[in-house]
């Protein structure tokens, strides 16, 4: 799968979500600096379409502002279900720039 360019890292709130549409694509990158870590997430909570780029951080766990539901970051996976998750993307960062590795 090919890495994408998503957007500047200076573009990025710090320590909360950004929103970004690229390829068709909604995503929500948070930018951790107190991590040392940029994350890039599909930006829709399963449950409901809520937006998680708005959402509420705690660490590397984002809360949907709807109902809720929390996802760690790193895995996309719900903290209150394994069975629930949001797509989490491999990410690089080049020259001040993030990248996703977007499928196809």
């Amino acid at each position: 799968m090919p890495f994408v360019e998503i957007i500047p890292l200076d573009k990025c709130q710090e320590g909360a979500g950004t929103f970004v549409s690229i390829e068709g694509k909604e995503l929500a990158v948070f930018h951790l600096p107190a991590l040392d870590r940029v994350f890039v997430i599909d930006n829709a909570c399963p449950h409901a379409g809520g937006n998680l780029a708005g959402g509420d951080l705690d660490g590397q766990v984002v809360s949907c502002r709807w109902h809720q539901w929390e996802f760690d970051l790193a895995t996309g996976v719900c903290t209150h279900s394994d069975r629930a998750r949001v797509r989490s993307y491999s990410v690089e960062l080049r020259e001040g720039v993030v990248w996703a590795d977007l499928p196809a």
